[in-house]
C-alpha cells in the first residue's frame, strides 16, 4: 500500500453511473487513473462526491477493488467511511483495510445526532478495529455534528486518527484547532471556497470537489501556495472562487458532476434521492464551467 503524506491536493472522486444507474466501473477507473495522471497528491473515494450513502455494501467494497486496480499504489486511496451505525462502519473499514485502502475517511454516524461522547465512541470505536491511519470528516452545515476541540482532545491519545478534514464555513476554525491541539492534527481544508484560506492558515492540504473538473488549476493554486507565489495563488483563486461556490451548495454533488461532463471527464448522472440538474439551475452551472474553460489562467509561472 501507498503511504500517505497527509499534504497536497486531494480530488473526493465522483463514482461514476451507466444510464440505469449501476456503477459503471471502467469509467470509475478511468477517472481515477485521469487524476492521478494529472499530478494529485491523493485520492478520496466514495465521499460526498462518491455518493458513499446511495451506494450498497457490496457495490462500495467494488468499487474500493476496482479503485486499487486502477490506482496501482500510485498515490493514497483513502476511502469514505459513513455509515448509519457504528457497527457498519467497523465493519466496513475493516473490509476496506482488508480490500487495500491506504487510510479512512470517517464521518459521524449517519441521521443521529450524538452528545460528544458518543461521538467520540464512534469514532474510537472504528479506530479500534483497524490499524490504517484515519482523517477525521467535520462538516456541520451537512450533518448536523460538530466535532470539537474537546471530542478532539478526548481522542487524541487514539494514534492512528491522524488528521481532520474541515469543511465549517469559518476559517476561524483552523486557529482555534491549531491554538488549541497544536500539530497534533493534520489539518485538511474540506470547503472549496475557503481552500487557500485554510492553507494559508495552517491546513496542510485541500480536500476537493472542482478538482473532478479543474484538476491543473488545483494542483496549480496549492503549488503556488506552497513556494510562496500568493500573487498567483489569489489569482487562480479568483478565477476559480465561482466555481468553488458550488462546493457549498446542497446540491454540490449534482454541480460537480455536471462540470466533469462539460469538461470532458464523466458524466452528470446521480443516484437517487439526487437528481440530475435541471431547468436555470442546470444551465446557470453550464455557463460558469464554460466561462471558467475559456478564462482559465495561464499556468506557466506554476510549473
Amino acid at each position: 500500500m501507498a503511504s500517505i503524506d497527509w499534504a497536497g491536493v486531494f480530488p473526493a472522486a465522483t463514482t461514476q453511473f451507466k444510464p440505469d444507474l449501476s456503477i459503471d466501473m471502467e469509467a470509475t477507473q478511468g477517472m481515477l487513473d485521469a487524476l492521478v495522471r494529472d499530478g494529485v497528491h491523493g485520492l478520496i473515494v466514495m465521499g460526498t462526491c462518491g455518493e458513499n450513502n446511495s451506494l450498497e455494501p457490496d457495490e462500495k467494497r467494488a468499487v474500493l477493488a476496482a479503485a486499487r486496480e486502477a490506482v496501482a499504489g500510485r498515490v493514497p486511496i483513502v476511502v469514505g467511511v459513513s455509515e448509519l451505525t457504528t457497527t457498519r462502519a467497523v465493519a466496513f473499514a475493516r473490509d476496506a483495510e482488508r480490500l487495500g485502502a491506504d487510510g479512512l475517511m470517517l464521518l459521524p454516524a449517519m441521521v443521529y445526532v450524538p452528545k460528544e461522547e458518543e461521538l467520540v465512541a464512534h469514532f474510537r470505536m472504528v479506530a479500534e478495529a483497524i490499524s490504517l491511519p484515519i482523517m477525521l470528516y467535520n462538516n456541520p452545515p451537512a450533518y448536523r455534528v460538530n466535532i470539537g476541540v474537546g471530542a478532539l482532545q478526548k481522542l487524541s491519545d487514539q494514534a492512528n486518527i491522524v488528521a481532520v478534514k474541515e469543511s465549517a464555513p469559518d476559517p476561524r476554525r483552523f486557529t482555534d484547532l491549531i491554538n488549541a491541539l497544536g500539530d497534533r492534527y493534520t489539518l485538511f481544508a474540506g470547503l472549496d471556497d475557503v481552500a487557500l484560506e485554510g492553507m494559508i492558515l495552517g491546513a496542510a492540504g485541500w480536500v476537493s470537489g472542482l478538482t473532478n473538473a479543474f484538476p491543473a488549476e488545483s494542483i496549480a493554486l496549492y503549488d503556488a501556495f506552497k513556494r510562496g507565489d500568493l500573487e498567483t495563488a489569489r489569482a487562480i483563486y479568483r478565477w476559480f472562487m465561482p466555481l468553488l461556490h458550488l462546493d457549498a451548495e446542497h446540491d454540490l454533488v449534482q454541480s460537480i458532476k455536471l462540470a466533469e461532463q462539460v469538461m470532458g471527464r464523466g458524466s452528470e448522472r446521480v443516484r437517487p434521492p439526487r437528481w440530475t440538474l435541471t431547468g436555470e439551475r442546470r444551465a446557470e452551472v453550464i455557463r460558469m464551467v464554460e466561462t471558467a474553460a475559456a478564462t482559465r489562467p495561464q499556468l506557466k509561472a506554476a510549473a
